[in-house]
């Protein structure tokens, strides 16, 4: 049997004022070719998983705190309890808006790397309304910040 145990899982910190703690795929100690999952905890006001988009259909499902989903040219209020499905290609983010941290477990597939992992810790992540599509109107901006 094999078990991921997310106390024992250290993550990765990223720019965007994120921890990222790979349950299944990437440095878990489980492996699959169907999906991937994983636990995140957003910082307060701001921490954020940044404007992109990828081949895999995906779910966000929020378990502590209130944020920001923007999903295409939607924006809403999202907060513990929900889930937010993502189809394939299409552009998001989710920012915490509120004081305490925001966590939230993702599952997506098929299972795989996703490019803006790589390019936020390089600094390289394309720049909303340049680069790639805009957010939609109202929304916390896209943290592209380089790492330090």
């Amino acid at each position: 049997m094999i078990i991921a145990d997310l106390s024992e899982i250290e993550g990765r910190r990223y720019p965007a004022r994120r921890k990222t703690q790979n349950l299944v795929g990437g440095l878990s100690p489980i492996s699959t070719e169907s999906f991937c999952m994983g636990f995140v905890t957003l910082e307060p006001k701001g921490g954020q998983v940044p404007w992109h988009n990828q081949d895999q259909e995906e779910i966000y499902f929020i378990v502590e705190g209130t944020g920001e989903m923007c999903l295409g040219e939607e924006r809403q209020e999202i907060r513990a309890g929900q889930a937010v499905y993502i189809p394939t290609g299409v552009y998001h983010q989710l920012t915490n808006t509120g004081e305490e941290p925001m966590k939230m477990i993702y599952c997506y597939g098929p299972a795989g790397d996703v490019a803006h992992w790589r390019q936020e810790l390089s600094g390289t992540l394309p720049r909303e309304g340049v680069d790639v599509p805009g957010l939609p109107a109202g929304a916390w901006p896209q943290c592209v910040e380089k790492p330090e």
